[in-house]
């Protein structure tokens, strides 16, 4: 996990900074949140893409 204080590499589990001693735990609910928001994002991007090529389409039939 990288420190989003210093940069830091750290182990992965790490609760605090090897290097600035912030605390970076992060809750596993939060981490879930964050995956299903990225997952979110990423299937309305498809969808206004798609919608993108129809207006296109749309407007190129006339």
């Amino acid at each position: 996990m990288i420190c989003p204080f210093c940069r830091h590499e750290n182990h992965k589990e790490a609760l605090v900074c090897a290097a600035c001693a912030s605390d970076i735990a992060v809750p596993q609910a939060l981490i879930d949140e964050r995956d299903d928001l990225i997952r979110k994002r990423d299937a309305m991007r498809d969808q206004l893409a798609h919608a993108r090529g129809e207006l296109q389409r749309l407007r190129t039939r006339k």
